[in-house]
């Protein structure tokens, strides 16, 4: 009796073994998942953050501050856009709306043939897209629709060019985007609107 013990004993330790790496494999492979998932991140939001920062999105959205190395990122104001009380390039709008474009010390007013534009409030604020749900995002995105409503003006310069290239993400990389938009500072900043060029203006 004590020699049959014995032998399953022996018996069951492979088994033991190899229970317990494949209870390890599995849940190793269960976190390769999730991060395949989240496009080789941790967590939604860590994805959002990464495609927010390569799609450039700060450029325009972060005001910036003039350093002796040229403006850097106000990280106090993460994508808040425009500043209600910011400046507008002080610029010839004729010579500028025929010719070219001109923008702001801190990168978050355009001007151009379609008159003045100011960059968004991306924070999840109720001046910023704090009331918006995740189809609305999909449609200003897909669609270049002003808060992503029916029968709203079409996005102007320069997000109405952006958007064209962030459309093609897929609804994976646009939903980590707005989760990640929804997870920063909400920022209390009424962002002016738009202005008709001056032509528009003296017709």
């Amino acid at each position: 009796m004590k020699s049959s013990s014995v032998v399953y004993c022996i018996l069951a330790v492979p088994y033991l073994i190899l229970g317990g790496c494949s209870q390890k494999q599995s849940t190793k492979n269960a976190a390769q998942v999730v991060e395949a998932n989240y496009g080789g991140f941790k967590s939604q939001v860590d994805w959002g953050k990464h495609l927010v920062t390569i799609d450039g999105c700060n450029d325009c959205h972060t005001p910036k501050m003039m350093t002796a190395m040229g403006p850097v990122n106000d990280t106090t104001l993460t994508l808040s856009g425009h500043p209600a009380n910011g400046h507008i390039p002080d610029v010839n709008r004729d010579e500028m709306e025929s010719k070219g474009l001109s923008v702001s010390n801190d990168f978050t007013a355009w001007v151009g043939p379609w008159g003045i534009t100011y960059a968004a409030n991306l924070t999840p604020d109720e001046t910023g897209i704090g009331n918006w749900t995740q189809a609305q995002f999909f449609k200003a995105i897909r669609e270049r629709k002003f808060m992503g409503m029916d029968g709203t003006r079409p996005l102007l310069p320069p997000m109405s060019i952006m958007a064209v290239n962030y459309a093609t993400m897929s609804d994976n990389e646009l939903a980590a985007v707005f989760a990640y938009l929804k997870s920063l500072k909400p920022v209390h900043n009424e962002v002016p609107a738009p202005e008709p060029p001056v032509m528009a203006v003296k017709h």
